[in-house]
């Protein structure tokens, strides 16, 4: 081969390798914002191929970011006395869905919820089962009667331990590049029947618990963190409720974690504003707002939200289905249909 067509090869080569890099998702761009779905009820390894099944159908949706919530539904090999299911999520299965998001654009971010969300109803969940002294309120509040869900205790050292340990593996399995820590609707922190926190300050407690994890995500596993931001929401100065909101001290935490954790302000109901959103962007925070099932309100938060599409930080918008039982019937859920069609519209009207 002479030197003139080793050139025109590494020509093509270059141009190919080119193509092929423009052709991925730059999560960064405002071209591509976050149209992001949270899944709940993936909890087996047979749930999982299902959802690879539809993961075409996901992105012809519109969909560029799926946040699987996995919790103790994965095969752990670290602590296997924490596995909830019988036939949990493998690796093998993680890695299979991980191939079929990328080859289909979508981002993949796994999700564990931290802290608080330990328990469902009369259901305590496997941590503090087997870890009992883990918990904020040990030996409080039999069948978990008149407490929202348990909760973990922020400072007992020995629970980072364990958790990381997990996290750690839901990483590698889904080879992650972000990863959801919950962190929502946390009403435990100084309780007075909690021997470590009582009287304790809630926002300094729900700090530490926040840079704990940070500290081993970002900067020791070098991922990208998100949260649930209701915690940080002052439901004081926001007519918000006590759930959308902070009504128990932990707002003040806002000002006590790092700027470049990714929040995700939640928002189900109609509303013609929603300040907490311009107010995260104030503070340097990125944001994804996150609706739910009622179609006014998905429409309403998306419109407010796009108001602040010249901001780097507005990353676009999140979909939760907490009501939808099947992937299949994902495909139907008019919230999404909804919110997809407005953002479609306000990305149109921008262009002319």
């Amino acid at each position: 081969m002479n030197v003139k067509s080793i050139l025109i090869v590494l020509v093509l080569l270059l141009a190919f390798t080119l193509c092929r890099v423009s052709d991925k998702p730059d999560f960064a761009g405002e071209q591509n914002r976050w149209r992001a779905v949270h899944l709940l009820r993936i909890y087996t390894a047979a749930d999982v191929d299902t959802l690879v099944d539809f993961i075409p159908q996901i992105a012809e949706m519109g969909l560029n970011v799926i946040i699987l919530e996995v919790d103790f539904n994965f095969q752990y090999q670290s602590h296997p006395e924490l596995i909830l299911q019988k036939d949990p999520i493998t690796k093998e299965k993680a890695a299979a869905l991980a191939k079929a998001c990328k080859n289909y654009g979508i981002k993949l971010i796994p999700m564990f919820q931290c802290l608080g969300h330990q328990s469902w109803e009369e259901e305590t969940y496997p941590l503090l089962l087997k870890y009992p002294e883990f918990d904020i309120t040990p030996g409080a509040y039999p069948h978990n009667d008149s407490i929202y869900c348990r909760e973990w205790d922020p400072l007992n050292p020995n629970v980072n331990e364990v958790v990381f340990d997990l996290l750690d593996e839901l990483i590698d399995a889904f080879d992650a590049d972000a990863f959801h820590v919950g962190m929502d609707e946390v009403f435990l922190l100084g309780n007075e029947k909690s021997p470590t926190t009582k009287g304790m300050d809630p926002a300094r407690l729900y700090a530490k618990a926040v840079n704990d994890i940070y500290d081993h995500l970002v900067k020791k596993r070098g991922v990208e963190m998100l949260m649930w931001a209701d915690r940080l929401i002052d439901g004081e100065k926001y007519d918000f409720g006590e759930w959308e909101a902070s009504m128990n001290g932990t707002a003040a935490a806002i000002d006590l974690i790092p700027r470049d954790i990714i929040m995700v302000p939640w928002h189900y109901g109609y509303r013609k504003s929603y300040p907490s959103i311009p107010m995260f962007l104030a503070k340097g925070f990125r944001v994804l707002p996150a609706s739910f099932s009622d179609t006014s309100a998905v429409k309403s938060l998306i419109e407010y939200s796009y108001d602040f599409s010249e901001n780097k930080n507005m990353l676009g918008h999140l979909f939760t289905t907490w009501t939808v039982h099947s992937v299949d019937s994902l495909l139907a859920f008019p919230a999404i249909k909804v919110g997809i069609k407005t953002i479609s519209r306000l990305e149109s009207e921008k262009i002319k």
